[in-house]
């Protein structure tokens, strides 16, 4: 067990550092960020960035795989499912690396053609895994799961490069019967960061305390000390 979450912590903290040195995380707890929802957030992460960069990327797959490897035999997994849009390019990615089929499962169905919500063909009793860049509340993520058990297929996993580690976060994937594996969390990240020199200690409370507050009610951000 001991050597599991040493792997873990490895992991997580190399993870941490692609995402501070390739700018997909920013902290700025001075000029917090306004989202499209109006909450403002010490802390903004563009995981798509990583598109731009082909070894980072290359090595977080590698990291995906590993741990899928980690949670069960890859011969049981019939299909690797992104939800869209940013979780795409990872599942086609790591479908590509395990030789896999991959689909996609979209925030609602089209309202034309087939009118589907899921392409890629996934059928009844296939058990998929779905894949998600970043989880925040996780709503986008069991979303997609259930739209998938609705079909008849099995989801038992849902992975993720990033998480705040939102409290709540645990409570709804657990309510959800779906285990969350992410690679780095919020955690992992402000301690790199702040080795690093990226951020002062009052930037890392602002941060944590943000964190606590959860997604509904940070609103704003303190700076007071």
């Amino acid at each position: 067990m001991s050597s599991e979450k040493d792997t873990r912590k490895t992991t997580a903290k190399e993870i941490a550092k692609i995402l501070l040195e390739t700018n997909v995380v920013l902290i700025n707890a001075q000029n917090p960020f306004v989202y499209v929802s109006g909450t403002i957030s010490p802390i903004y992460c563009d995981l798509r960035l990583l598109m731009a960069f082909p070894k980072e990327r290359d090595r977080i797959v590698d990291l995906l795989t590993s741990a899928i490897h980690g949670t069960e035999d890859v011969g049981n997994i019939d299909v690797i499912v992104g939800v869209a849009t940013a979780g795409n390019h990872w599942a086609a990615w790591v479908a590509k690396a395990l030789g896999k089929p991959m689909a996609y499962v979209r925030d609602a169905a089209k309202d034309h053609g087939r009118q589907q919500r899921i392409e890629g063909g996934v059928k009844v009793g296939q058990r998929a895994w779905v894949f998600e860049d970043l989880t925040s509340t996780g709503a986008s993520a069991i979303s997609a799961a259930l739209a998938l058990r609705e079909i008849g297929a099995t989801v038992d996993f849902i992975f993720s490069v990033f998480t705040y580690e939102f409290s709540q976060t645990a409570a709804t994937f657990a309510d959800a019967g779906v285990r969350l594996v992410t690679l780095c969390g919020i955690t992992d990240l402000l301690e790199v960061a702040h080795a690093q020199g990226a951020i002062s200690d009052d930037e890392e409370r602002i941060v944590r305390e943000w964190v606590k507050k959860g997604p509904v009610v940070a609103t704003r951000v303190d700076q007071t000390a």
